[in-house]
């Protein structure tokens, strides 16, 4: 996998925060890149800077110091309206909890991202309806969040991560409210979506979630403590389920 144009370049990136007058450094000189097409899993306890990370590469802060290049810009020279441009445009976010509307559809839900860019109606349904079929649920497109499972709802948030075609799929602990059997059909997804050619960054606290990635950087008080190259990243075997659980 070729580095020549990476889809996220972190270079001597510190993330300070006042707290109490007292300074706290989240991040400590943190250099990474992600390849284009790459899948990679951040992992570290708690206090590591693994939201502070995800909160630098999903365009939502800028560092105190260093240099963060999403897709070719430099979020910290771009002002407030360039990063939401980037969020809306070349970033997809996938939570731990789902953030759907709960009095819109599910193909509503995946058609809102496009409708803030200004995509013409039938343009965003078609699109919305194609890609809730390629995440299994095309036969649950005109159901409301409360009409669906956990993992069903899990896909719906992917699917709308996915609506503006982003340069990046940024997914924070999304198993992290399923249980095992749903988590590993929403991990299917994921690896669905890598082998596409998306490049996919999942922040988690389990290992095994982390397995599926093909590297593993972990982080420890702000500091890239090591990578790890996965030899053989975790693939769910079941097949996918279309529809119904989960």
């Amino acid at each position: 996998m070729s580095d020549v144009a990476p889809a996220v370049v972190l270079d001597s990136v510190r993330k300070t925060y006042q707290l109490g007058g007292q300074p706290v450094h989240a991040l400590r000189d943190v250099s990474l890149r992600l390849p284009r097409g790459s899948y990679t899993a951040v992992m570290g306890p708690s206090g590591s800077g693994k939201s502070t990370l995800m909160n630098l590469v999903g365009c939502l802060d800028t560092p105190s110091d260093g240099r963060v290049v999403v897709d070719g810009e430099n979020v910290g020279e771009l002002s407030e309206e360039g990063r939401t441009t980037i969020r809306g445009t070349k970033i997809g976010f996938v939570f731990q909890t789902f953030n759907l509307m709960p009095r819109l559809t599910a193909a509503e839900n995946v058609a809102l991202p496009m409708l803030f860019q200004g995509v013409p109606g039938r343009q965003r349904d078609q699109r919305a309806e194609d890609l809730l079929d390629r995440v299994g649920l095309g036969d649950r497109t005109g159901h409301r969040p409360n009409e669906l499972s956990g993992g069903q709802r899990q896909r719906v948030a992917i699917a709308r991560a996915l609506a503006n075609d982003p340069a990046l799929l940024l997914a924070d602990e999304p198993t992290g409210n399923l249980d095992s059997e749903t988590g590993r059909a929403i991990m299917e997804v994921f690896a669905d979506l890598h082998a596409a050619g998306n490049t996919v960054l999942v922040v988690t606290h389990e290992r095994h979630i982390a397995e599926h990635a093909d590297r593993i950087v972990h982080l420890l008080d702000g500091e890239v403590e090591r990578e790890e190259r996965v030899a053989e990243p975790r693939r769910p075997t079941a097949p996918q389920r279309r529809g119904g659980e989960p």
